[in-house]
């Protein structure tokens, strides 16, 4: 008996009750690569924390910790649901890096208003995903669309901090258009 849940095919051997496997198969595959992203993203989060400098240092060094904290809950929330539904949810960095569609996050030392510009970036990327995920899931459990929606709903909110720091009070961000890390960090400082 092996102790993995899917077979060498990577079909899982049990699901949930009600889930066809090949739907539970695809659920699957959508948490892990958002437990892929929720992984990079506190580990993201946490370097920013820690690399951030400038007259508004202490505000955004406290603004960080608590999404640091929320973020490594919503990859726990997805590594139990994989399992839920016979999966084996994986979380090794190698294969992080392996698997994901994104770049490493470019910034090291930096002031405030380049780090949060950054994140600005890396949260548009993390949220279109979720919510591409979301909309996919109608369909397959609902469940686990449940878990996105939830997790999405953070995720703005954090966004909206952020964003909060970027913005004139017209309402325009010193972001806007930038599709990159350093791009946004230019334009910011």
């Amino acid at each position: 008996m092996t102790t993995s849940q899917t077979d060498q095919n990577g079909t899982l051997r049990y699901t949930t009750p009600g889930i066809p496997t090949e739907d539970a198969e695809r659920v699957v595959a959508l948490l892990q690569d958002r437990l892929h992203a929720t992984n990079d993203l506190h580990l993201t989060l946490k370097h920013v924390h820690w690399n951030v400098v400038g007259p508004h240092f202490i505000a955004v060094h406290e603004m960080i910790d608590p999404q640091v904290e929320q973020v490594r809950g919503f990859a726990d929330d997805l590594a139990e649901r994989i399992a839920t539904l016979g999966g084996s949810p994986v979380g090794t960095p190698g294969r992080l890096v392996q698997a994901r569609s994104w770049e490493e996050y470019s910034i090291g030392r930096a002031t405030t208003q380049e780090h949060l510009a950054a994140l600005d970036v890396v949260y548009q990327g993390v949220i279109t995903s979720y919510r591409d995920g979301i909309k996919e899931l109608g369909d397959l459990d609902p469940v686990t669309e449940d878990i996105f929606i939830g997790q999405t709903e953070k995720l703005e909110l954090f966004h909206w901090f952020v964003r909060a720091h970027l913005e004139d009070s017209s309402g325009a961000l010193v972001t806007a258009g930038a599709t990159s890390e350093k791009e946004a960090a230019r334009a910011a400082s």
